[in-house]
């Protein structure tokens, strides 16, 4: 007697595609862009690659989903607003403030900060898709923090003046704290590594007694 195969389970389509782009943020991570196929991605799902296709159209748009669609997405300025912590009001926004909620956030996300860090060395290859994203990613993280209105100290100069080498040095500062977190081997406290090693570095960035009534 034949064994029947088991039913097809049939999903919702959005509850596909977020098990799609959960598949190929796992695989990414831990292969990079050029070491996964939509075959690979089609197989950890448990579906045909032409099913994979058909939710994204091609592994381009795939990546481009997985990284505007969730590392990108998240974890921003309006965010930070809505959370009522100290130094997220609208009338009293303060960058260092965000940034300690950035990390936090990124230390309860190691897969897609992985992610992010593999791709953005794969994206030194000109012909990489997202290639021209991360040549810009300062330009554009810069016009972003630009668009709220921080409580910064007087003696800076104003936003436009004074924070632009500010803002920058402390986005490299956290990519180079978050590769050695990746780094470290998972244990307990490895969540609270980060904030622990960020917390060392604000003073460094924000330093006293200049940015004491900003923080």
């Amino acid at each position: 007697m034949q064994t029947p195969r088991p039913k097809r389970v049939r999903k919702d389509p959005e509850e596909r595609r977020r098990e799609i782009l959960a598949a190929a943020v796992r695989l990414i991570s831990q292969r990079g862009y050029n070491g996964i196929s939509i075959q690979d991605v089609a197989d950890e799902v448990g579906v045909t690659k032409q099913g994979v296709l058909r939710y994204i159209g091609s592994k381009d748009n795939l990546l481009a989903m997985v990284y505007r669609d969730n590392y990108n997405a998240t974890g921003n300025v309006d965010e930070f607003m809505e959370s009522g912590l100290p130094g997220s009001s609208p009338d009293d926004l303060r960058f260092p403030a965000y940034l300690r909620f950035l990390v936090r956030y990124n230390s309860r996300r190691r897969m897609l900060v992985q992610l992010f860090s593999v791709l953005q060395v794969e994206s030194f290859n000109p012909d990489h898709p997202l290639h021209d994203e991360f040549a810009g990613r300062q330009d554009e993280i810069w016009r972003y923090y630009s668009s709220f209105d921080w409580n910064i100290p007087a003696a800076i100069g104003g936003w436009d003046e004074g924070m632009r080498p500010i803002v920058r040095r402390a986005m490299e500062i956290m990519d180079g704290v978050q590769l050695r977190w990746l780094r470290e081997p998972e244990h307990d406290r490895h969540d609270e590594w980060l904030n622990d090693e960020w917390a060392g570095l604000e003073p460094m960035i924000f330093p006293s007694p200049e940015w004491d009534d900003y923080r």
